[in-house]
């Protein structure tokens, strides 16, 4: 699937694609790109799924042998008397559990890990593992069950770095990703209001109000920003967008002009260039 078929705006990894590095990614020239996006995954109302039921339904996919093997080192975490041995058996369950492809459940025990080790490091990459594998969740419930899990890491390592904001960015991503959208678009603002200069964090907002219809508040939004940032290819290519999506082709043409010529990968550049002739 060429990546231009990948919606970027309203869709929920595309605000990923947005916070993390712009990516390669290119939304279609869908004219209704904004009311096609995919849904939200694990919404409210959704009852997490119990971890004993994901183990259980996890247990009952492998091979006998590697049954035996986890119910070994599960016994090991019992017994496990200090940090470091539970530690230990927690990370040897996730490497077991990795290597059976059962992502979830690995990721489970790479938390329990985290939560023992108590470094910013460690829970920050179990929470991103967390938030990478919801957004492809097919049972709701699994969803929101890892949603939850990500949110506990999140505020763990936000406890013990109140001041980086990429972890309250990413745990905005979590409730994005999770029908609670607003609970996101207030751990932004919180962001923002501390660093109006926090691009990252002004461009998904911006890519929120889009994905609401509120396309001037997008364009007003970004039009401040690009005062201070005029070369920046996310800026220019969301506020580029958010013309696009109001019907000013013209000046959203003009925008993706001045985004492609921001950017330094060629084939980035190729998708852009795709974009704005389906667009004219």
């Amino acid at each position: 699937m060429r990546k231009s078929q990948v919606l970027l705006v309203g869709a929920a990894v595309a605000l990923l694609v947005v916070l993390y590095a712009f990516g390669r990614t290119i939304p279609r020239s869908d004219k209704q790109a904004m009311s096609t996006a995919a849904p939200m995954q694990g919404g409210q109302g959704v009852e997490p799924i119990a971890f004993s039921e994901l183990l259980e339904t996890a247990k009952g996919k492998i091979p006998a042998e590697k049954l035996l093997q986890i119910n070994t080192i599960e016994t090991n975490v019992i017994r496990g008397d200090v940090n470091a041995q539970q530690i230990a058996a927690y990370k040897q369950l996730y490497n077991t559990w990795d290597s059976l492809n059962q992502l979830p459940v690995a990721a489970y025990y790479l938390g329990q890990a985290a939560k023992l080790e108590n470094s910013e490091k460690s829970l920050t990459f179990a929470a991103n593992l967390f938030l990478a594998h919801l957004q492809h969740a097919q049972d709701p419930r699994i969803a929101k069950w890892e949603a939850d899990q990500a949110t506990t890491l999140f505020d763990q390592a936000i406890l013990l770095n109140p001041a980086n904001d990429t972890l309250k960015m990413s745990q905005a991503m979590v409730y994005m990703n999770t029908g609670e959208p607003m609970k996101g678009v207030a751990k932004m603002k919180e962001v923002v209001a501390k660093n109006p200069d926090n691009i990252d964090a002004q461009v998904t907002l911006a890519n929120l109000a889009i994905r609401s219809g509120q396309f001037d508040k997008a364009i007003e939004r970004l039009e401040g920003v690009m005062q201070k940032h005029p070369d920046d290819a996310k800026v220019l290519f969301v506020l580029a967008e958010s013309y696009r999506s109001k019907g000013n082709t013209k000046k959203a043409l003009e925008l993706f002009e001045k985004s492609k010529q921001a950017m330094k990968d060629p084939e980035l550049k190729k998708e852009v260039d795709n974009y704005i002739k389906d667009i004219r």
